[in-house]
């Protein structure tokens, strides 16, 4: 995870990492008005359900950071073999941490990446060539460019989601993942697309 990277917490209470924002918003392709139409929440599940592998892009051994709280969920509750890349460190939560996904034993179903959003581009083009499966931009990511780089070459992409957050409320887990708010409300929940 970069340094200009911050752990916010989220509407649900739980920390995932935002991009920290420039005074002025930069201008490009990839700060455009949003266009891209994300997967439904079905499709999300159906990622998520077809992967046994997550190769964690920009992982850090520092407990504050969100890709460690995300690192740690994913070891802990879920059944899928986990990686960390992140090219300046030797382990992470006790497993080794490889250079790039090129560097991993194995071709990873799902790239949840935790970068800045110039890197995005690169990552996704080093997902393609490694023939990973899906590309997941965490919360606070939207690249257009590295969507279409990843969508033109047949993996399916999420952005703008934690994937701690999507894992834990498909399969029962948000009150066991620190969401539970104690509120209990009579208000119907409305289920995101």
């Amino acid at each position: 995870m970069s340094d200009t990277q911050n752990s916010v917490p989220s509407a649900a209470g739980s920390a995932c990492a935002l991009p920290a924002q420039p005074s002025a918003q930069p201008s490009g392709p990839a700060h455009a008005e949003r266009t891209w139409q994300g997967p439904t929440a079905a499709a999300r599940l159906g990622i998520l359900s077809r992967a046994t592998s997550i190769a964690i892009v920009g992982a850090s051994s520092n407990p504050a950071r969100a890709s460690y709280f995300v690192g740690t969920y994913l070891l802990s509750s879920s059944p899928y073999e986990v990686y960390f890349v992140n090219p300046r460190a030797d382990e992470i939560l006790g497993r080794p941490a490889y250079a790039s996904l090129a560097d991993l034993p194995v071709v990873p179903d799902i790239v949840d990446v935790f970068r800045r959003d110039e890197d995005l581009p690169g990552v996704a083009r080093e997902a393609v060539e490694v023939g990973a499966k899906a590309l997941w931009l965490q919360l606070g990511s939207w690249n257009e460019e590295a969507a279409a780089i990843a969508e033109e070459a047949g993996l399916e992409v999420v952005m703008d989601r934690c994937i701690k957050i999507e894992h834990a409320r498909f399969h029962g887990g948000l009150h066991l993942a620190g969401f539970d708010t104690g509120v209990i409300s009579s208000k119907r929940q409305v289920v995101a697309r």
